[in-house]
């Protein structure tokens, strides 16, 4: 096991994986912008190092002086949590170059897959179906030509990353240019990447994933599914899991296709497979998240597997003592993101000091935040602030806890979006499990 390892990220992910850390005996360095010097997870690491300016293409995402802390500081290993450099190939190669551990996908694999238009091609390689589109797109003018085979309405995609950023819908040729330009610009300056893709528009689908834990002995496990179709502008709002759209003999089969994806191409850590469902019981491959998702806690309420301390364990040479058997899905679970924004103002992000927080409590609730009273939120990140999620023995169950859990939190001080999700957990369309990718464009929202 690792006596020391850094965490290459900020905010909740970043204290999720201290607190793993500090719960397996690991010393923690954190590192830090400018902007974050009094954030929490500086304060509860062991160790803590700024890294340069606001940005995150100045700080987060500046490799070199990620590693040169990282040299100095005689850590053994990196978890870069999600997001950021968490799915880049050559950072996880300047990390085992330096004899670093990075705990994630082997960089081979994360090539394959992380790069969204290739694990296309791996995917439709193994005979899996993948959601009809093209390649890369290099210019505006390319992505038109490719859209007179590919189809209108159709989506523009990032190769890298993930979080729904990079993302434009298209319905016609007079809107490719100005599309084109803001998903480039977006992906480049959130992943340091601005090459895009497409997708034909597939609607009214729902948005399933599977979570994977693979050693480095060749054994994979699948700890169920994800329900995340509930989303606004392709971000993921709310999760859960199990998903009431998958029947036992699908779960079955998409369990087998995406373990055998894994292994196929030498899968190490945890990882997601994503699929869009049709109402008529078809699937299509749409990506896989080489990395920790921000949903991974419904997984670990439902399963009761810590992933970030199985991500630790594998990238330390441990073999996964569970087995496919073990996985039981007798729970419900929910996640509400939480994030600093203005429902009443078109979600624009909000800024501000933390002056009231009350986190809720209670048996099966958990709130994962870096919020403290009295903190002051950047303008640089994210809008993510805060993730509540619950579990139950059945479904209504979780729900009726979400509801008490979310009425009872208080962040005052910046704008936020707990009600609209109040709001979206008594929609009959949630509440019978019926809503879809669409749920929230058809209201506007």
């Amino acid at each position: 096991m690792f006596s020391k390892i850094l965490i290459a990220n900020r905010g909740e992910i970043a204290i999720r994986v201290i607190r793993a850390c500090k719960e397996m005996g690991v010393a923690t360095v954190a590192v830090f912008s400018e902007a974050d010097r009094d954030a929490l997870h500086v304060s509860l690491a062991d160790e803590s190092y700024c890294i340069g300016p606001g940005p995150a293409q100045k700080s987060y995402l500046n490799m070199d002086a990620i590693l040169t802390i990282a040299r100095s500081c005689g850590v053994q290993a990196i978890h870069p949590g999600y997001g950021l450099l968490s799915e880049n190939p050559e950072f996880a190669r300047r990390c085992e170059q330096c004899g670093i551990r990075f705990i994630g996908a082997p960089d081979e694999a994360m090539g394959k897959m992380g790069d969204k238009a290739a694990a296309r091609q791996t995917m439709r390689g193994l005979g899996m179906p993948v959601i009809p589109g093209c390649d890369l797109v290099k210019s505006a003018a390319a992505a038109k030509r490719e859209a007179k085979t590919v189809g209108y309405p159709l989506l523009l995609k990032a190769r890298a990353g993930g979080g729904g950023r990079g993302i434009r819908r298209v319905d016609r040729d007079n809107e490719m240019e100005a599309a084109f330009t803001s998903a480039s610009a977006e992906a480049q300056n959130a992943f340091g990447d601005g090459t895009l893709y497409m997708e034909k528009l597939l609607t009214h689908v729902k948005h399933v994933e599977m979570q994977l834990l693979c050693d480095q002995f060749g054994n994979v496990l699948c700890l169920g599914e994800r329900d995340c179709s509930m989303q606004r502008k392709n971000q993921k709002i709310l999760e859960e899991s199990p998903a009431q759209c998958v029947t036992p003999e699908m779960r079955t089969k998409l369990t087998e296709l995406s373990v055998a994806a894994a292994k196929s191409i030498g899968y190490v850590g945890a990882g997601t497979i994503e699929y869009l469902l049709t109402d008529d019981g078809r699937f299509y491959f749409m990506e896989m998240n080489t990395r920790l998702q921000v949903e991974h806690p419904v997984t670990e309420m439902v399963t009761g597997v810590d992933l970030v301390k199985w991500q630790i364990r594998i990238a330390s040479g441990q073999e996964l003592t569970l087995r496919q058997e073990d996985v039981q899905l007798d729970r419900h679970a929910i996640e509400c993101r939480i994030n600093a924004e203005d429902p009443t103002h078109g979600f624009r992000p909000s800024c501000g000091q933390i002056t009231l927080l009350h986190v809720p409590g209670g048996p099966w609730v958990r709130f994962d935040t870096a919020l403290y009273q009295g903190y002051v939120i950047p303008p640089f990140y994210d809008s993510l602030i805060a993730k509540l999620i619950v579990s139950a023995r059945t479904r209504a169950e979780a729900i009726r806890k979400m509801q008490a859990a979310l009425c009872e939190m208080v962040v005052e001080g910046v704008e936020h979006n707990a009600q609209t999700h109040i709001d979206l957990l008594s929609e009959p369309e949630f509440v019978n499990g019926t809503y879809t990718t669409d749920f929230l464009a058809n209201r506007n929202v």
